[in-house]
């Protein structure tokens, strides 16, 4: 069972690691391989210190056993077409591949859609890679969809160009 729970300092280590343990599993094939290893947990760790210190945006991490195994990052949307008081955001959502299928992944997008609907939002939006068929199918099943929007985004420090589209849902 998991332990659901804001995330503090002391958590980012743990949160990097489910993180590049997340990409090296669902991006394979998807990414480049260049990509996928250089990912790294330590500058991973350094960037969610600062997430956690600005304290901009929320994040919830599922722990088992004292471990992170999963974590939600989310907040009001970034989207210049958004308004900021009434759309948020879900920036990030990850489950260690080796919980992966055990229900985590909704319980933490329950946690965070839920927590967005208490602080006012009326909808959220999410990015996701066009090419990434299963968690396409999660995010449908969690209620949200396509909403017509696309980007392109550079990846990593090689700069991968990929497309995006975006989701949403009424909360």
């Amino acid at each position: 069972m998991a332990t659901i729970r804001v995330a503090t300092q002391n958590d980012a280590l743990g949160i990097a690691e489910v993180q590049v343990a997340g990409w090296k599993s669902g991006y394979r094939g998807l990414m480049p391989d260049a990509v996928l290893a250089n990912l790294s947990v330590p500058k991973r760790e350094g960037i969610w210190r600062k997430i956690i210190a600005e304290s901009k945006f929320e994040l919830i991490v599922a722990e088992v056993n004292a471990r992170i195994v999963g974590f939600v990052n989310f907040g009001p949307s970034r989207d210049l077409d958004a308004t900021a008081t009434a759309t948020g955001e879900v920036l990030a959502i990850y489950v260690h591949p080796a919980h992966w299928h055990g229900g985590l992944g909704q319980t933490l997008m329950q946690s965070a859609l839920s927590k967005l609907k208490s602080s006012g939002f009326k909808e959220v939006t999410l990015w996701v890679l066009d090419s990434m068929a299963r968690t396409r199918s999660f995010y449908e099943r969690q209620g949200l969809v396509v909403d017509g929007a696309t980007k392109q985004e550079a990846v990593g420090e090689e700069a991968v160009t990929v497309n995006e589209i975006r989701y949403r849902r009424s909360l």
